[in-house]
């Protein structure tokens, strides 16, 4: 990987891609340092428990949101959009036509995209700020309960106009600031390298790290067994890192012949190939299903309150801790019944054993038409369940460790280590098949 980055810093359009992609992602890093007024950020940290969604869009984020800054939604709004959206095409017929409708369709698809994540961050922006409101007070130096600051500090029985006002400004601002995500986004699309979304999601994601790494650190030193544990702890991971690149460059490749055809003189077809069928192909999109799923009762208990001690809703507050071994078990079997599900949207049997026929091709030993589609389906389920074993180990170990060994903060790391592997593999690949066309000899030499 070192090899391919120094060999495109050599061209001079890849390091100009290169240096424009490290200014964008340096302006997203600011906009995460730039405080959204009227807020406080002890009622923020409050809201953050472990297991809530909102622990997971922090950590996502890189911890913007914790901090209550202008990004702090990040680029979480778009990913929800897409996902929507892409479920809606499925499901809709007109935009179905659209994405059949090749590079026109796709960019109105776009468009409809970014118009949804604008409506989601609005949305998100006030269920965040009534969440802080209603359950994250804390005490300021003066005693009152301080949920949001107005000049020095002001607590909720201030002014009307003062609250509306502060309302109106923190959503305002966390919906301008996930637009300016996009944006920024789309001018890595354009100008930089790689997709846009998925570097400022590696980018909120390695921003973490020396934070994480010094809280393992804290943790050792409070506790001999942890020091012990820290060790063996970034073995695993590094061994973790070698496991999803594996899987993640894995793939089942299913041979396919072309007949020989004659077109006048000419003689076409006749080679061999292969569709290659990904192990990991749904991605990380299993995880965050799942995840968004789980974390939904924190989520509701944030807002609502905690249940009390003895009762039936706290058992089942319980049980849906990220500490829970009930979480870790259902937390699995969804990543496995979501991983069927994406992948059952993303790719038709029928249609590719379609294409074949009508290209003459065919799988050898098979029939063209229902046959072959019955062959590909049965590869491709196999396929899928093991890649959902592998997501799911991934992100599941993390949790389990983190119970039986009691280092917190070790619940999200199978996702943020498939998101960081998945998009620094995608850059690399980038940068070779640019690098390929640049060097790529011509016909006259």
């Amino acid at each position: 990987m070192f090899q391919v980055f120094r060999n495109a810093w050599k061209v001079a359009d890849l390091r100009q891609k290169l240096l424009y992609t490290l200014f964008i992602i340096v302006i997203f890093r600011l906009g995460s340092s730039i405080f959204v007024p009227f807020l406080n950020n002890d009622a923020i940290q409050a809201l953050l428990g472990e297991g809530t969604l909102m622990n997971y869009i922090d950590r996502m984020t890189g911890g913007s949101l914790g901090r209550g800054t202008i990004l702090a939604m990040s680029i979480t709004p778009y990913i929800n959009a897409s996902i929507i959206i892409q479920l809606l095409t499925v499901a809709i017929p007109p935009l179905e036509r659209l994405a059949k409708e090749g590079e026109e369709g796709r960019k109105k698809i776009n468009k409809i995209t970014k118009y949804t994540a604008l409506g989601i961050a609005l949305l998100q922006s006030t269920i965040f700020y009534f969440a802080l409101r209603k359950g994250g007070p804390t005490e300021d130096s003066t005693g009152r309960q301080a949920i949001l600051r107005y000049g020095d500090i002001y607590d909720t029985s201030s002014d009307k106009f003062s609250i509306i006002l502060s309302a109106i400004v923190i959503i305002l601002c966390f919906t301008a600031g996930a637009s300016v995500i996009i944006w920024l986004g789309d001018r890595i699309n354009e100008k930089g390298i790689g997709n846009g979304i998925s570097m400022i999601l590696f980018a909120g994601i390695v921003a973490r790290i020396p934070e994480q790494i010094s809280n393992l650190v804290k943790q050792a030193k409070v506790d001999t067994k942890n020091a012990i544990l820290v060790p063996i702890i970034m073995v695993i991971f590094v061994l973790m890192i070698a496991f999803v690149i594996f899987m993640t460059n894995s793939e089942r490749r299913i041979p396919v012949q072309y007949a020989k055809r004659v077109v006048g003189r000419k003689m076409y077809g006749g080679q061999s190939t292969h569709i290659p069928i990904k192990v990991a192909m749904a991605g990380v999109m299993p995880i965050i299903f799942a995840s968004s799923i789980m974390t939904l009762p924190q989520t509701l208990t944030s807002i609502f309150g905690i249940p009390d001690e003895g009762t039936f809703w706290r058992s089942v507050y319980n049980l849906f801790l990220s500490t829970s071994s009930v979480y870790a078990i259902l937390y699995f079997l969804l990543i496995i019944g979501f991983n069927y599900f994406y992948i059952a949207i993303q790719y038709n049997p029928v249609q590719i054993a379609n294409d074949l026929k009508k290209n003459n091709g065919a799988i050898p030993g098979y029939r063209p038409g229902k046959p072959t589609s019955d062959f590909i389906s049965n590869s491709l389920s196999k396929i899928t369940l093991i890649g959902a074993i592998f997501l799911g180990i991934i992100a599941v170990f993390p949790i389990l460790f983190s119970k039986f060994s009691g280092i917190s903060g070790l619940s999200l790391g199978g996702t943020s280590l498939l998101i960081v592997v998945g998009v620094a593999l995608e850059t690399v690949r980038t940068m070779e098949s640019q690098m390929m066309m640049r060097h790529h000899k011509g016909f006259l030499e």
